[in-house]
């Protein structure tokens, strides 16, 4: 093909977007309607949950509006990091809502489910053989930390999406996948050139990102041989050089060097010209392919169970003494939890100060100033959530009621906006594998299994 469009309805997959915005986009006859559907963001709880960071009741809500234009329109709709992991249960919960879907609305169509949640023991043969290895400073990998991952996904390259393409469906739903991907694998497809079309799949990861102002929307991008240009269907957005190039330094290490399955998209000789005062050409993107190809991994592990609590503080005298405060809490819920039979090292307590340095930490530049209120969120950590409840229940009482030099208030020192005050979080999740496999292909790990539906 000499010209693809493709249209993405927004970052994520229940972000929402102007329904206006996608009957304009439609009118431009888009050969691919899809949306990215997760991202490692929202941390590691979600792939450690098998659950989705955006309301069921929204994303039904984007996916049925895309589904029945893509019906309508006979072309490809897909979905990338289903469920916003790209797990099992997050692939197959989104199934069930496309089902859901088409069976309300008289739909039907052929569907791809590909999987990328992977069998560990998998994973333990490529670390055996030496076609594993870190990312982020993480050791490497070993069986004993395979076997505690609660699940691990790989992140797919467009291979599987476009052998999808091939095998006739028209809903495609992806486990974990690179975001440009989705996108990159029509136009691969299309026999585009992969520079082009890796980097319409940057553009169209995020919808309406590399427009403004920024809101969660549409985006329409158009591929040719030797460019593309990026234009919001809302009228009320536009495409400008800046927003444009501003956007393709998103989510990278570096500002011109895009590491992907397959190869390196390189951004240095890039020019960013308007088209139109809505629209904005892009070329001279190159791309180097890999001698090797590689794949992503990611994998978590419980690390606990966790409860909180919030309060806040007005007091002056303690504001004015909070760092001398918070060190003798500190030892007091030691000493309690000590002589109830919870040694220190059985749990971590964490309290974040709101108003001071709760964003910034030990990177805060404006420490020294002096605030009215104080705001703080006591943290713990444990093994069990039973011991995370009661400790945190100690240094709930002991922030309330601790006495401090100069206290003129006779009662409790802090504010508790909830009660219950306590509230348990349940299992707490870290990465524990963020690793490079070079996989036998770009296919072996990631079956697909397709439906009608």
């Amino acid at each position: 093909m000499t010209e693809l469009r493709m249209l993405s309805t927004s970052g994520i997959l229940g972000y929402g977007f102007a329904e206006e915005s996608l009957r304009i986009g439609m009118g431009r006859e888009p050969h691919v309607i899809g949306a990215d559907g997760g991202s490692t963001d929202p941390g590691p709880h979600y792939l450690g949950s098998g659950t989705s960071f955006c309301a069921r009741l929204s994303v039904k809500r984007d996916l049925r509006l895309m589904l029945r234009a893509a019906v309508a329109a006979r072309i490809p709709c897909i979905v990338g990091t289903a469920g916003g992991a790209g797990g099992a249960p997050h692939l197959a919960d989104t199934a069930s809502l496309v089902r859901e879907i088409a069976r309300e609305e008289g739909l039907s169509f052929r569907m791809a489910l590909i999987h990328s949640e992977q069998d560990k023991g998998t994973i333990k043969r490529l670390a055996a053989q030496g076609r594993v290895r870190p990312l982020a400073g993480l050791p490497a990998l070993d069986d004993a930390t395979v076997d505690r991952a609660e699940r691990i996904v790989a992140m797919m390259g467009p291979e599987p999406i476009a052998r999808a393409l091939d095998g006739g469906a028209q809903v495609i739903l992806c486990g974990r996948a690179s975001d440009p991907a989705q996108w990159a694998a029509p136009a691969l497809r299309a026999g585009l050139p992969p520079a082009v079309a890796w980097y319409a799949g940057k553009m169209l990861e995020c919808g309406a990102e590399p427009a403004t102002p920024k809101e969660p929307d549409c985006l329409l991008v158009t591929l040719r041989p030797d460019h593309l240009e990026c234009e919001p269907p809302n009228p009320i957005r536009r495409c400008t050089p800046l927003s444009v190039a501003n956007f393709a330094l998103h989510e990278n290490a570096s500002p011109i060097h895009h590491l992907e399955p397959g190869g390196m998209l390189d951004t240095e000789h890039v020019t960013f010209e308007p088209v139109t005062e809505r629209a904005v050409r892009v070329s001279g993107m190159v791309w180097h392919p890999a001698e090797t190809y590689t794949v992503k991994l990611e994998g978590v592990e419980r690390a606990g169970h966790r409860a909180i609590t919030i309060c806040g503080t007005r007091d002056p005298i303690l504001i004015g003494q909070v760092d001398e405060y918070l060190a003798a809490h500190r030892a007091k819920v030691q000493a309690r939890a000590a002589a109830f039979g919870v040694p220190p090292e059985a749990y971590r307590m964490t309290v974040r100060t709101y108003g001071r340095d709760g964003v910034m930490g030990a990177w805060e530049r404006a420490a020294g100033a002096a605030p009215h209120e104080l705001g703080f969120i006591v943290e713990v950590l444990a093994e069990s959530q039973a011991v995370a409840n009661d400790v945190l229940a100690m240094a709930r009482t002991s922030l309330l009621h601790a006495d401090f030099p100069g206290r003129l208030c006779k009662e409790g020192n802090m504010a508790f906006p909830f009660s219950p005050s306590d509230i348990p979080l349940g299992p707490l999740f870290r990465f524990s594998v963020f690793h490079i496999a070079a996989p036998d292909d770009p296919y072996c790990l990631f079956p697909i299994e397709y439906e009608t539906v």
